[in-house]
């Protein structure tokens, strides 16, 4: 197992000091920024738009993890490619023509993800996972932070798993929601690649340390399991 690719939200971020906050990111072992676009309709919050994920491309120094929680994703595929995406993910539940939709993100020259919901069986994507490069699975309803995992999700990141070895898929297993060090060890065993994590690091009282323990974690569990 290499070692997880953790990618904080920057939802949870200070946005009086975004900056500081990507700058942290910058510096710290933190391998992508995600970024939460959220239109109050496909989930019930809203969060930021073009102006500030163009603002944070100018300072980061790191991939910008694009996850679309939007009704019609298809109308801003382009904006967001030219603001700075190099990953765009869309929900499945959003949309129509979903394989459309990714092969279209690809030739924007983004990574295509696809996110599910809870009640979204991993079987939903069998059929087009050959336009797939990330897989996101929500392991809390989306739309606010600082929600606890939901156990049964753990399970379905297996499913994942199995499903994208079955079709030779090479696709990343990402995982957003109450990703912190109670839970990121049993979801890297589940088969899980990039966490995505909020409050357990903006809240940390020093949030690149947390960083770093959320990379080690599930190889110091490892080992303590094995001693």
């Amino acid at each position: 197992m290499n070692h997880p690719i953790i990618a904080p939200s920057v939802l949870a971020a200070d946005f009086a000091n975004l900056q500081r906050d990507v700058e942290m990111i910058n510096h710290s072992e933190a391998d992508w920024f995600h970024i939460d676009i959220m239109d109050g309709e496909f989930v019930p919050n809203i969060s930021f738009g073009f102006p500030v994920l163009e603002a944070i491309r100018r300072h980061a120094q790191k991939p910008l993890d694009v996850h679309l929680m939007i009704v019609q994703p298809d109308r801003y595929l382009e904006q967001f490619a030219k603001a700075g995406a190099d990953t765009i993910i869309v929900h499945y539940e959003a949309c129509t023509h979903l394989h459309r939709t990714l092969t279209r993100i690809r030739e924007l020259g983004c990574r295509a993800g696809v996110a599910l919901n809870l009640q979204t069986p991993v079987t939903a994507l069998e059929d087009i996972l050959d336009a797939v490069d990330q897989v996101l699975i929500m392991t809390i309803n989306p739309g606010f932070g600082g929600q606890k995992l939901v156990p049964s999700s753990i399970q379905k990141v297996r499913k994942m798993r199995r499903l994208l070895a079955e079709h030779q898929s090479t696709a990343l297993i990402e995982v957003d929601g109450g990703v912190d060090m109670n839970t990121i060890a049993e979801l890297a065993e589940a088969g899980a690649d990039v966490f995505v994590a909020g409050t357990s690091v903006f809240k940390a009282s020093d949030p690149a340390l947390a960083i770093r323990q959320l990379k080690e974690q599930p190889f110091s569990k490892r080992s303590s399991s094995m001693a």
